[in-house]
């Protein structure tokens, strides 16, 4: 899931200095105090021979074993598993991610994962795979194990010469607009992400959500569509900030995911 997430689709409102109501001194002192640790998330993802869909999964469910533990013992604060509901030729069937408070960290859960016999079992072997390297300051979660959700990923190219000091915008509007998804329970998580290891373009960033059912992508759009309606600044702000034609888009479904 980099200020990627959730190839899980997202705009934002402007927030302009007569709503904050607030000096810019005393502002920025606030957006300080509120700015969270960074979590990092290492995603491996998977094309897998369709013939082989089943066996992936029955290999999954030990490799979930494996997850669960190390979020048990506070490794990794998340992980999930997810099966790409909106197929490209040449892409990513499924995919795993975890996340952790530190790199050290991730890295020790994939030597595990890397020593397993698994990671050189035939579906594996046989599957196209790419990796990704996410960090994160903006996120939430619900505590507990899900089983019933969906991902969205959508990835976005900033603008050059674009700019929005202290992440303003992007807090008052977007990760507000989240917060609230959050509270009324439609999303069980949320990351703003960028890849620390640069495998796209430097410039990108992903907004990332985990639905609560597939209810929740209804919600997560029927939100954005009120923002536009009742802050008509909202999408031109937002677009004032990123390429024209630097959108992606991706769905899955989220077989299982659990945060401490």
């Amino acid at each position: 899931m980099r200020r990627r997430i959730a190839g899980l689709g997202v705009v934002v409102c402007l927030c302009t200095a007569a709503v904050i109501g607030l000096g810019e001194r005393k502002a920025s002192a606030q957006m300080a105090a509120a700015e969270k640790p960074p979590v990092y998330t290492y995603v491996m993802e998977w094309g897998v021979p369709r013939a082989m869909w089943a066996d992936y999964e029955k290999q999954m469910a030990t490799t979930s074993e494996t997850l669960k533990k190390s979020v048990d013992d506070g490794t990794l604060v998340a992980y999930g598993m997810f099966a790409v509901v909106t197929h490209q030729e040449g892409a990513a069937t499924h995919g795993t991610w975890m996340s952790a408070s530190s790199i050290a960290s991730l890295m020790k859960v994939l030597d595990v994962l890397r020593a397993s016999p698994n990671s050189t079992s035939p579906v594996i072997s046989a599957s196209k795979h790419w990796d990704y390297m996410l960090s994160s300051r903006e996120y939430a979660a619900h505590s507990g194990t899900f089983t019933n959700g969906y991902l969205r990923v959508a990835t976005w190219i900033d603008k050059p010469g674009a700019e929005d000091p202290g992440g303003k915008i992007m807090k008052a509007s977007m990760v507000a607009l989240l917060e609230k998804l959050m509270a009324s329970g439609a999303l069980h998580a949320y990351t703003v992400d960028e890849e620390i290891v640069h495998s796209m373009d430097p410039g990108a960033f992903f907004v990332v959500i985990v639905t609560n059912g597939a209810e929740g992508l209804d919600k997560f759009d029927a939100a954005i569509e009120e923002m536009g309606k009742s802050n008509p600044t909202a999408l031109p702000a937002f677009r004032s900030l990123i390429e024209e034609h630097g959108h992606r888009d991706f769905v899955a479904k989220v077989g299982t995911t659990t945060h401490k």
